[in-house]
């Protein structure tokens, strides 16, 4: 018997065979054997403590950050949703915000409450789950320079509250959620007071140079690799040579060279195999290692 046939009962919604390409920013991307949109975090936790321990499980957030490959994902795909998609301020500068909510939504509702510090999510691209996991950052500024505390879910289907200093942040990255045992539901803000028609000015200026600067409205992933040691990426890839060459249906933005696109019909083998082209030739031309900090997930076509 497949273990499809033996899934724990769910209040929230199965969905077998489904394409993961509209749930990307890529839109690129094969189906996953399951996908589960859970209702709440009740209905995750009895669903993971319920499923096969055999079986894959891979969270996926809004898709900002994220490449599925074109063979599509094994086991099971989960998409938190409006059950998870609640703000709160809770005084003395404080935010509680689900997994599922936009990080511009996040700076947005702190900037009304008054909550300064948070205005850097105006300019980050996805969910507060990722940014949670990746330790998501712009403009100076970090998840981790914020973060009191995280709530997440494990694959066995227990509940974890993780301190700031318990999700070990580094560049990029939660050495905690580095572990893959975990779907993150919330997290939990500490800002400063501040009125907020200065945090809205701030915020502003975020969105104004993020418009002149990144290509926004284009099927991007965002910050394509992670900056090495004293180098910027966009450097690296533009002295290579790689602004606005075009391979396969993929490009780096003639905007910023650290963008990779779908200029239309990309495969995800087009743009992961762009990616490794760029990396290859950055590493013989400068004797620098690029680091993905793109997600790239599933199997290859």
């Amino acid at each position: 018997m497949n273990w499809r046939d033996r899934l724990p009962p769910v209040r929230g919604t199965l969905l077998r065979d489904e394409p993961l390409a509209p749930f990307t920013w890529f839109r690129v991307g094969g189906p996953a054997e399951l996908v589960f949109l859970p209702e709440d975090e009740d209905d995750l936790a009895g669903f993971l403590a319920g499923l096969d321990p055999g079986v894959p499980v891979t969270p996926l957030g809004v898709g900002s950050n994220t490449l599925v490959r074109d063979g599509g994902v094994e086991g099971v795909v989960i998409r938190l949703g409006r059950g998870f998609a609640r703000v709160e301020p809770r005084g003395e500068a404080r935010i509680f915000a689900g997994a599922a909510v936009p990080d511009a939504i996040v700076a947005r509702d702190a900037a009304r409450a008054g909550i300064a510090g948070l205005e850097f999510y105006r300019g980050v691209p996805g969910a507060i789950g990722g940014a949670c996991i990746m330790n998501a950052g712009c403009y100076g500024a970090e998840t981790k320079d914020v973060l009191v505390e995280a709530y997440a879910v494990t694959r066995a289907g227990d509940r974890l509250t993780l301190s700031n200093a318990e999700m070990a942040f580094s560049y990029r990255k939660s050495a905690r959620a580095a572990q893959g045992d975990l779907i993150v539901t919330g997290a939990l803000f500490q800002g400063t007071p501040d009125e907020p028609a200065a945090i809205e000015a701030r915020m502003g200026e975020i969105t104004a140079k993020r418009e002149q600067s990144q290509p926004i409205r284009e099927k991007t992933g965002g910050s394509t690799f992670k900056n090495p040691p004293g180098r910027s990426s966009w450097k690296l890839i533009d002295d290579a040579g790689w602004r606005g060459k075009p391979f396969g249906g993929a490009m780096f933005s003639p905007l910023h060279t650290n963008f990779l696109i779908n200029t239309g019909e990309a495969s995800a083998a087009d743009l992961e195999g762009l990616g490794e082209a760029v990396r290859a030739d950055v590493k013989a031309k400068f004797g620098v290692d690029l680091e993905w900090e793109i997600k790239r997930i599933g199997r290859p076509a």
